[in-house]
């Protein structure tokens, strides 16, 4: 069940206390009860005698005691101490342990994740999540990072992340990251399986999620294809790939790596997907668009809506609607070239650099 490790010990604490003050109520209850009906004192008199005897102030009694109502008085003092002293217990190991602390900041966390949309959802903190974290916090992308392992939880909180405890193959931990509101979600998990029922559970929350998965074997990238995955990544396959790029192209590879990751890039790629409805440019060639012109970006490749794919394209390459342009360029020329291309939602790299 999708429940903070630290939530089932507040709950815990929270009962303990309830039931020291129940304990402590019925006490009180009790004395008062004892001084008004066989003392026949008044109700304000038993209530003021219970008072000062279980707070142990020394104050006189209120009427003579009779040898079988001190005797009475003795029994109320000791369950008092002892009831007082548990309470006083609990409070001290909460504070201690730091749960009334740790209460406010997961309540700040849980309101953080409420206000949270068109955010991504890492499922998983294992060393490929690591690598993910780290992208999307160069970029300055909003993510939550689900884990079931509590060190594993325990380490990206140290690191700022915000950090759900759970099972990420779970409906209602999905839910708790506010996957309705996310898009994207890059599941990460050990295991193929449960990579396959995270993405499962991902896609029948939000059909339109971009979902992303690692997959460790060949036969678990056609699986997780069939599933409904947006993209399939095995770190194996992709890593052979890379070192043998690395091996024949090494400098293709160093600057590609430049524009694909890190936090002190200066040029960046970046897709921009034309809607009819606000993009002025559609319908005009490349030469007629002038978008090099105006922004300084460099288009490098379009792909059309039936997923054909334009490589380098010409001044003479006609703009339609559904394109998809990737583009390169710094950040100041991508925000240009997307203010250009009507108000399409700014993705990571069009945000303002980070210094």
């Amino acid at each position: 069940m999708a429940l903070y490790s630290f939530e089932e010990k507040y709950r815990r604490l929270r009962q303990e206390l309830l039931v020291g003050a129940i304990a402590l109520a019925g006490v009180f209850c009790l004395g008062t009860l004892w001084y008004w009906v066989l003392e026949k004192w008044s109700l304000t008199e038993a209530a003021y005698m219970t008072m000062i005897t279980l707070s142990t102030v020394g104050f006189s009694e209120v009427h003579p005691l009779d040898e079988k109502s001190r005797l009475f008085t003795i029994i109320l003092i000791l369950l008092g101490v002892i009831t007082i002293g548990y309470i006083v217990n609990r409070l001290t190991e909460a504070l201690i342990q730091g749960y009334f602390q740790e209460g406010i900041r997961q309540r700040q966390e849980r309101r953080l994740i409420d206000t949270l949309e068109h955010h991504c959802i890492v499922c998983g903190y294992g060393r490929t999540a690591r690598q993910v974290a780290q992208e999307f916090t160069a970029e300055d992308v909003p993510f939550v990072i689900i884990d079931s392992r509590p060190e594993q939880v325990e380490e990206a909180k140290q690191l700022g992340y915000i950090v759900i405890q759970g099972d990420a193959t779970l409906d209602e931990c999905l839910i708790s990251a506010k996957i309705d509101k996310a898009v994207c979600l890059v599941s990460a998990l050990t295991s193929d399986a449960e990579n396959l029922y995270t993405v499962l559970s991902a896609k029948t929350l939000n059909p339109k999620i971009r979902a992303i998965a690692r997959a460790s074997t060949e036969e678990a990238v056609l699986k997780l294809q069939r599933a409904g995955a947006d993209a399939v990544v095995s770190p194996y396959i992709t890593g052979g790939k890379r070192l043998a790029a690395a091996a024949l192209r090494p400098q293709v590879m160093d600057f590609v790596d430049g524009i694909l990751t890190g936090s002190d890039r200066t040029f960046y790629m970046e897709e921009f997907l034309l809607d009819p409805k606000f993009c002025p440019c559609v319908g005009q060639t490349l030469s007629e668009a002038r978008l090099r012109l105006q922004s300084g970006a460099l288009v490098l490749a379009i792909r059309r809506s039936d997923g054909t794919l334009i490589g380098g394209p010409t001044g003479e390459t006609e703009l339609m609607a559904g394109d998809l342009l990737i583009c390169m360029g710094t950040p100041e020329q991508l925000r240009q070239l997307n203010q250009i291309l009507g108000p399409i939602t700014p993705s990571p790299a069009l945000r303002p650099p980070r210094h």
